[in-house]
Parts: C-alpha cells; structure tokens; sequence
C-alpha cells in the first residue's frame, strides 16, 4: 500500500465528515467540500480519524488510495484553516484593485484586464501590489492564482510581472555588444 495512504487523516472538532458510498461530504467553518472517491478506493470512519484502504490489489489501486487520503486531508483542511496563496505584481504602473466579484488588473497592456472571482474564491489586495487568494479548496485557490499570474507571467531580463511570494525567477543577462 502507498505509504502516504497509510496515515490516517485527523478530523478535528467543528468539522463534520459525511461518507455516502463512494461520496465524501466534509463540512466546517470555512465552508463545504465533496469529493467522489474511485470505485477501487474504500475510506473508513475510526473514531475522529479515516482511513484509506485498497479494494484491489493493483498499482493503480495503490496510487489512488496516496491520491485519495491527500484529497482528503486537504478538505478537512481547508474546511477548517483553509489555503492562501499571496501574488506581488513587479513593475512600474503594475496595479491590482478588487471591486466586488471582478479583480481590475494594470499590467502594462493599453487595456485593463479584469478576472471574474469564482464563487468560492475570496481576492483581496492589500496594497496596490498585493494579491491574496483565499478559499477553502486548495486545488480551486491554486488555479485562480495561477490563472492571475498567466495574464503576466514574470519575464526573466527585468523580472516584471505577477509572481508568487517567494518564487525564484532565474534572471539573465542581457545581450553584450
């Protein structure tokens, strides 16, 4: 069995864990996630812990029961705590602005580009350079800010456009005479 698939996923209190079948409900603070789990793939409720286990033997049996309990862990996660991912914008007259749902974004084109928030996605900018994606998902807050960061992605001669915090861009040199 994956050895990722044999730890168990602690529930914590105020999250609330509903197994339907092949359906996985997790319900907390920050909201509500559902997940259909693969029909070789079995999860047990023991005690404020579940467990993964295999219903063929298989490699590729053994590969979604890894899959399935990381899924699992990053529900009851993100019910509880949830996922954050902070986008800095490198630039001059590079500007971020949230107005309801619609993220307004200066980059540098003669037009402004405005991106829908999805439903379940929180966008905030703290500073004018600043972006901060929230959501209870972890696979949903990564998409949208990668999809923030695919409208300017950083250019490796002067390092401007949207990056995550932290993110290493390899700069080069610029051509000699």
């Amino acid at each position: 069995m994956s050895r990722v698939a044999k730890n168990a996923v602690n529930v914590p209190s105020g999250v609330e864990v509903t197994i339907n079948g092949q359906e996985i409900s997790v319900k907390g603070g920050k909201g509500q996630l559902i997940f259909s789990v693969h029909k070789d793939i079995e999860v047990l409720r023991e005690g404020d812990e579940l467990r993964v286990a295999v219903r063929v033997k298989g490699k590729s049996a053994v590969a979604q029961s890894g899959t399935t309990r990381a899924i699992i862990n990053n529900m009851v996660t993100g019910v509880n705590t949830g996922f954050e991912k902070k986008l800095a914008l490198v630039g001059v007259g590079y500007r971020a602005q949230v107005k309801g749902k619609v993220l307004n974004l200066t980059l540098g084109f003669s037009h402004p580009v405005n991106y829908d928030v999805p439903e379940d996605i929180t966008v905030e900018t703290p500073s004018q350079t600043e972006i901060v994606v929230t959501g209870a998902d972890k696979q949903r807050v990564g998409q949208v800010a990668a999809n923030i960061r695919a409208y300017r992605p950083p250019e490796p001669y002067k390092g401007k456009g949207v990056r995550y915090v932290g993110e290493y861009i390899a700069m080069k040199e610029a051509k000699k005479k």
